[in-house]
């Protein structure tokens, strides 16, 4: 079937924050795919950078004469990464003809070749799978874990114990799924490359505004679920992800950061709303217990140093134990 006939328009959404450059790149990445996805649109959504970026990629759009598609629109504030998306989100359902399918698309990405039509294509063929992620990969080509088991007490207590008998006794509740190299059903996809059939947004809404960063692709996914609709990671659909360039906080062969602190309150809305208090109490009282054994296992066998600067007391000090409801649902901008 000829790419100009295929059906699936598509919407692809950037949220960036600084990091002009990264977003210039990525768009520059995504220009030559659009001969084979066409009536493709791009929105980036500055979040209010402090440094003069939102600028930087205006101009680049009117340089590169990107703007027969991608727009970019300047968030009043930075409202985080959920916030941003919708954003965009409410852009592509005021259109008159809808996009099909939108993407999420981290600026620090660049998009290999065939990577949007070969997502694209397989939620096209496969009408029950509501979401769908490609895999990322470093520079060189090695995979990135891009796919997920949904997060609970079993799994975060596995992960920070870091015992691999025990991770291979209970295989099937890592969190971790591999790097598959065939189309899989999965619980959730990163959000950095992250395509949604525009009928699961018709059936659960925007992403959950509460969530400034991290989880609220997790949590959109969950929602997705219990909807009905299934989630799918596609390797065959590749980009190359600089992990960590655009929030600053992940950044490989970096000396570890402090984790922030929404980082903490995600997590535990996450658990708290999925969960229920009681059941995120008691995985807290788990991580609790597991993280500083295995800690101590990392220094005896004189593994590289999981830990973070500060994260025992942090996570002590934004658990469950302490605050004991989930913030409520925000309602996304424009809604009622």
């Amino acid at each position: 079937m000829s790419s100009a006939v295929r059906p699936g328009r598509l919407f692809i959404s950037i949220v960036a924050w600084k990091g002009a450059d990264l977003t210039i790149d990525c768009l520059r990445s995504i220009a030559p795919e659009l001969a084979s996805v066409p009536g493709t649109r791009v929105v980036v959504v500055d979040n209010a950078s402090p440094d003069g970026s939102a600028d930087r990629v205006a101009a680049a759009i009117t340089e590169n004469h990107w703007d027969a598609w991608a727009t970019l629109i300047r968030a009043p504030s930075n409202g985080g990464f959920a916030a941003g998306n919708n954003v965009a989100i409410h852009e592509m359902l005021a259109d008159p003809q809808p996009a099909e399918f939108c993407l999420l698309l981290n600026p620090d990405t660049l998009v290999r070749p065939g990577a949007l039509r070969i997502l694209l294509d397989f939620l096209i063929a496969n009408p029950k799978v509501g979401i769908a992620g490609g895999r990322s990969e470093d520079l060189d080509a090695t995979p990135q874990m891009c796919c997920f088991r949904f997060p609970n007490a079993i799994n975060e207590w596995l992960g920070y114990l870091g015992i691999g008998v025990l991770d291979r006794v209970f295989k099937r509740h890592l969190t971790r799924l591999g790097v598959p190299e065939q189309p899989r059903e999965v619980d959730w996809v990163s959000g950095a490359f992250m395509l949604i059939r525009k009928s699961v947004i018709d059936a659960i809404g925007l992403m959950d505004e509460t969530y400034f960063l991290y989880f609220e692709e997790t949590d959109y996914t969950r929602r997705a679920r219990l909807a009905g609709w299934g989630c799918w990671h596609v390797p065959q659909s590749r980009i190359v992800h600089l992990v960590g360039q655009s929030s600053g906080v992940t950044v490989r062969d970096q000396p570890k950061r402090r984790m922030p602190r929404y980082w903490f309150e995600s997590r535990r809305r996450y658990f708290i709303t999925h969960h229920g208090r009681l059941y995120a109490a008691v995985a807290d009282v788990g991580v609790i217990l597991c993280y500083p054994v295995g800690r101590v296992l990392d220094t005896l066998r004189r593994r590289r140093n999981r830990s973070t600067p500060h994260f025992f007391g942090d996570f002590v000090r934004h658990s469950a134990l302490f605050h004991g409801e989930a913030t409520p649902r925000m309602a996304p901008r424009g809604t009622a």
